[in-house]
């Protein structure tokens, strides 16, 4: 398991019920990944998240508010919470409802910061 592995794993295993994460590149292709389900559905799921947080940081540059830390999206199927982590990169997180979303976003935040000293 890689160093990225270790980290994501953690904060999946930090979550209750989360089915899986995933550490992405800015064009949305990802560096590593902990899935419990198919692991090309989170390569998807990852990817189109990508793009999103990719326009949430266009909208907010162009209001001069400066870049997103994180979002969460919350579906009847799936919440998935996306946070970034430097560079471009970005970390994320996906639940099924009922999802605790503050030990999510907590155990996502520490995966973010982890996965930002990985880089250097």
């Amino acid at each position: 398991m890689t160093p990225f592995a270790r980290i994501l794993a953690r904060a999946v295993a930090d979550t209750p019920g989360a089915i899986g994460g995933a550490f992405a590149a800015s064009d949305g292709e990802m560096v590593d990944h902990v899935a419990h389900g198919d692991p090309h559905e989170l390569a998807l799921l990852t990817a189109h998240y990508g793009v999103i947080l990719a326009n949430v940081e266009a909208l907010l540059g162009t209001k001069h508010f400066g870049g997103a830390r994180y979002f969460v999206v919350e579906n009847r199927g799936l919440d998935v919470l996306v946070h970034t982590v430097d560079e471009g990169y970005y970390a994320l997180l996906a639940v099924p409802p009922p999802a605790p979303l503050h030990q999510a976003l907590d155990a996502l935040a520490t995966a973010a910061a982890a996965l930002r000293r990985e880089m250097r």
